[in-house]
C-alpha cells in the first residue's frame, strides 16, 4: 500500500497553479447526462474521484472521451441503464448525484448507498425529500434507493431544505430542470460549486435563477442540449496552499484563484498575522515577514462561512502558532478524527464532544507514523509533516489522491521534501 514520506522542508516558496474544483466537476459530469448531445468540460482535474464517476457514466451509457489534458467530452445519446453500479457507487459519495439527472431524463433512477470519506452520517434524506416533492415515488431498501417519476414526468414544486445541503441542492436542481412548471429550492446551499452547476445547466438550455442565494428558481424546459464549460478553480486546494505558505513561514504565489471564494480563509490568516495580497499575477500569501504568527478561532459554517473542508488543515497550522485557539465544527459531526493523529505528532489538542476543540499552539511537532483518516485530514498531516522534526509517514493516502491533482509534484515544486513510496 502506498504511503507519503514528508520531511521538515523549511519555508515553501514559488508559485502554484490551482486545478479545477473536485467538488464542482463531479456534479457537472453527472449533469451532462441530461443532454443527448456532446458536452465538453475544461480544467477537469486528474483525480480518482473523476475516474470513478467516469466509469459510472459509462456504465449508464455515456461515451466519455479525453480530448486533451484536463479536457473531456461526455456524450450520452441514450441512457442504457437506470441503475448505477454498486461497486462504483460504494467508492464515492458524490456518485449519488447521478440520481437527479437519471430521474429527470428517464423517469426512473436506482442507486445503491454511496460511499466516500467517513466524516459523519451525511444523510441523503434531503435529496429524497426533494424528489418526492417533485412527484417521485421513493423506494428505500437496505442496499439501494429507487425513485420513480409519475406518468408524465416530474412536476415543479417548492422544496424547502431543512439544512442547506450542497449535494441535495445540486441533485434537486438537476432533477427540476426538465420538470413541468416551476420549482423553488428554499434554504438552498450557496456554495460556488452550486453557481457553477447552474451556469453549466443554463448553457445547456435550462432556466435557473438565484443560484448563490438561498432561493433558487428553476423553470422546467422540454430538453437540454450540449455545451462547453470551464470548471471553476478549487477553493479547497487554494486554501491548502495558502496554509502551506503560512505553516512553513514561506511565500507562495497562487494562480487561478477566485478571491471571493476564499474570503473566510483569507480573513483568518490575516488575523493570524499572514499577509495575503491579490495582484494581476494571482494571490500572494506571505508569511516570511512575521516570525510571531498568532492563534485565531475558527467555526465552520455553510458557505459563505468558514469551509469545513479547510478545518483540519487549519487546525494543523494552529498547532504551530503562538497562543490558544478554538475550533468549532458545525457542518459534520465526525470530523475530528485527525486530532489523534496530530497529537501523535506532538500537538496539544483537546476535544470537548464531537464538535469543539481547544488547541494550545507553539508546539514543535515531531515526525510519526500517522493515518490519513479522510481526504482533508490527509492534507492536514502533510502540512504538519512539513514543519515536524524528522520524517512523517502517512498511510491511507488514497484519500488524498481522491481530491488533489498532482499533489506531490505541486508541493515539490515549492521546495517540499515529500515522497510517495510503495510499502
Amino acid at each position: 500500500m502506498a504511503k507519503f514520506l514528508v520531511q521538515k522542508s523549511g519555508p515553501l516558496n514559488g508559485e502554484v497553479v490551482i486545478s479545477g474544483a473536485k467538488n464542482a466537476v463531479l456534479p457537472l459530469m453527472a449533469s451532462a447526462l441530461l443532454a443527448e448531445e456532446k458536452c465538453v468540460l475544461r480544467d477537469v482535474p486528474a483525480l480518482r474521484d473523476v475516474e470513478v464517476i467516469t466509469e459510472i457514466l459509462r456504465s449508464l451509457g455515456s461515451e466519455v472521451t479525453q480530448l486533451e489534458e484536463s479536457v473531456i467530452e461526455i456524450h450520452t445519446p441514450q441512457i442504457k441503464s437506470n441503475e448505477a453500479d454498486y461497486d462504483l457507487v460504494s467508492k464515492m459519495r458524490a456518485s449519488f448525484l447521478v440520481m437527479g439527472p437519471l430521474l429527470a431524463r428517464t423517469g426512473r433512477a436506482k442507486v445503491h448507498a454511496p460511499g466516500g470519506c467517513t466524516i459523519g452520517a451525511r444523510p441523503i434524506d434531503l435529496h429524497l425529500k426533494g424528489f418526492a416533492t417533485l412527484g417521485a415515488e421513493i423506494i428505500v431498501k437496505d442496499n439501494y434507493i429507487e425513485a420513480i417519476a409519475p406518468e408524465g414526468g416530474l412536476v415543479g414544486a417548492s422544496v424547502y431544505l431543512d439544512f442547506p445541503s450542497v449535494g441535495a441542492t445540486e441533485n434537486i436542481m438537476s432533477a427540476a430542470v426538465l420538470a413541468k412548471g416551476t420549482t423553488y429550492i428554499e434554504n438552498a446551499a450557496k456554495e460556488p460549486e452550486i453557481v457553477d452547476q447552474a451556469n453549466f445547466l443554463n448553457k445547456m438550455g435550462a432556466r435557473i435563477k438565484g443560484a448563490g442565494t438561498d432561493t433558487i428558481k428553476i423553470e422546467g424546459v422540454e430538453r437540454l442540449h450540449g455545451t462547453e464549460h470551464t470548471v471553476i478553480p478549487d477553493r479547497i486546494e487554494t486554501g491548502t496552499f495558502m496554509l502551506a505558505a503560512a505553516i512553513t513561514h514561506g511565500q507562495i504565489l497562487i494562480k487561478n484563484v477566485v478571491p471571493d471564494h476564499v474570503k473566510p480563509i483569507t480573513a483568518k490568516l490575516r488575523e493570524s498575522g499572514v499577509r495575503v495580497e491579490m495582484t494581476d499575477e494571482g494571490m500572494y500569501v506571505i508569511a516570511d515577514e512575521n516570525p510571531n504568527l498568532v492563534a485565531t478561532d475558527i467555526k465552520t459554517l455553510p458557505y459563505p462561512g468558514f469551509p469545513t473542508d479547510i478545518q483540519s488543515p487549519f487546525m494543523a497550522y494552529l498547532t504551530t502558532v503562538n497562543g490558544a485557539s478554538t475550533v468549532i465544527e458545525t457542518v459534520f459531526e465526525n470530523r475530528f478524527m485527525h486530532v489523534a493523529e496530530l497529537n501523535r505528532m506532538g500537538a496539544n489538542i483537546k476535544t470537548d464532544g464531537d464538535n469543539h476543540a481547544l488547541i494550545q499552539g507553539a508546539k514543535q511537532l515531531e515526525g510519526a507514523q500517522v493515518i490519513a483518516t479522510d481526504l482533508r485530514a490527509g492534507a492536514a498531516l502533510v502540512l504538519a509533516g512539513l514543519v515536524a522534526e524528522g520524517t512523517t509517514e502517512i498511510s491511507e493516502i488514497y484519500h488524498i489522491e481522491r481530491g488533489y491533482e498532482k499533489f506531490i509534484e505541486k508541493f515539490k515544486g515549492l521546495g517540499a521534501t515529500i515522497f510517495k513510496i510503495e510499502d
